[in-house]
């Protein structure tokens, strides 16, 4: 049965080919804006330079200041510097001057002739040739519009992105509160539900231990104890939602309990063994009943997973000063590796019958309420899996 959940991947997939699509499609169009400004501007300046060749051989002055006026005065956002053949400045417009040097030739002309080897990284210099033999060189670069344009669409790429990263982010952090309320809407009607029944065979329990026709009967122990039990299931229920109390435990004894409740009641093909590398007397902080619950629905897989039959190992060890690991290890049918990140999806489950709820409420506890980590640490096909419980302690 494949959760609902796990097709939100195809659908963030998609999301990227489109913003793919979007992105490289706006690159495109401003590229081709840009190269058609790019060949306005080259047009500009090479009849920039034609109007300043036409002004050395101008038998006229009235034609003189007409080339003057419309056409070398027309050019005001095209940077242009005018060399003779050695590259000697001659004249330059459009070039931004800082007024400190304002004065200062020397520091002009450096500048100029940094700007022009910036030119001639962008473009050839236009010739223009004397009736003598002589030429002028006019050298020129890109506007500060058309450089502006150039990453117009990477500025407007990393805006989209933002926004689209806020939208995301705001959007899951909704759907996981919308989430949560309908895990603390179910978890608390499911306790609901349970608390009349429950109060009805409590009742019935207690009429019939006292009753002598039942006494000394092994059958009246264990009827207390699934009693017990629906006592604790139900508090489960009613601590989803709530700020569950997390006290100092003797994890390695609480560990011990759950599963010597477990064992008694499933397959006794399933060998269970719980061993520690530190002191028995070594505390985590836990809520016991949430606690068991996910050894219960952990070990409980593992026994879907081993049909019944195989060894279920759990082994408590220390993380530096602060953590305990809880590693839990059966010899079942293992988890392919595809299907690793969807196994706490909730929906997710492998058997004919089942919500696929077990292990993603496990991780809800473990992550959500005791604030640390459940997660699979190892699985191979056909050799089984290792889920690892990390507690503050």
């Amino acid at each position: 049965m494949i959760p609902i959940y796990s097709q939100k991947n195809r659908i963030k997939l998609i999301f990227v080919i489109i913003a793919l699509i979007i992105g490289a499609a706006t690159i495109t169009y401003t590229n081709i804006l840009v190269s058609r400004l790019s060949e306005r501007e080259q047009e500009l300046v090479q009849l920039y330079a034609k109007g300043l060749r036409y002004m050395i051989n101008a038998p006229s002055d009235d034609n003189i200041v007409f080339i003057e006026e419309e056409i070398l005065s027309s050019n005001n956002t095209v940077p242009v510097i005018l060399t003779d053949e050695n590259e000697n400045i001659l004249d330059s417009k459009n070039i931004n001057i800082p007024e400190n040097i304002s004065g200062d030739t020397d520091k002009i002309n450096a500048l100029l002739q940094r700007e022009i080897e910036k030119m001639k990284t962008q473009h050839a210099p236009i010739v223009v040739p004397w009736d003598e033999g002589s030429v002028n060189y006019v050298f020129y670069k890109d506007s500060a519009l058309l450089s502006q344009l150039r990453y117009y669409p990477y500025v407007q790429l990393i805006v989209i992105a933002c926004f689209a990263s806020m939208a995301y982010f705001a959007f899951s952090y909704s759907r996981r509160a919308e989430q949560n309320r309908v895990w603390v809407g179910l978890a608390k009607e499911t306790a609901h539900q349970l608390g009349t029944p429950l109060s009805s065979l409590m009742a019935w329990y207690e009429y019939i231990k006292s009753s002598p026709k039942f006494e000394n009967e092994p059958i009246i122990d264990e009827l207390g104890k699934d009693v017990r039990r629906l006592e604790i299931i139900t508090e489960r229920f009613s601590n989803i939602g709530s700020v569950p109390l997390l006290r100092d435990e003797n994890l390695l004894q609480v560990t011990e309990n759950a599963i010597n409740y477990l064992q008694n009641r499933i397959s006794r093909k399933v060998i269970f063994s719980v061993t520690s590398s530190f002191s028995p007397d070594i505390t985590a902080k836990v809520n016991v009943s949430l606690y068991d619950w996910v050894i219960e629905n952990i070990c409980k897989n593992a026994v879907d997973a081993m049909e019944g039959r195989g060894n279920i190992d759990i082994h408590l060890s220390l993380l530096g000063k602060s953590s305990i690991a809880v590693d839990i290890t059966d010899t079942g049918k293992g988890i392919p590796k595809s299907k690793i990140d969807t196994v706490f999806l909730p929906g997710f489950t492998t058997k004919k019958r089942g919500w696929g709820l077990g292990l993603a409420l496990a991780k809800r506890i473990i992550d959500n309420y005791h604030e640390g980590r459940l997660y699979v640490k190892w699985s191979e096909v056909g050799k089984g899996t290792t889920f690892r419980i990390v507690l503050n302690r």
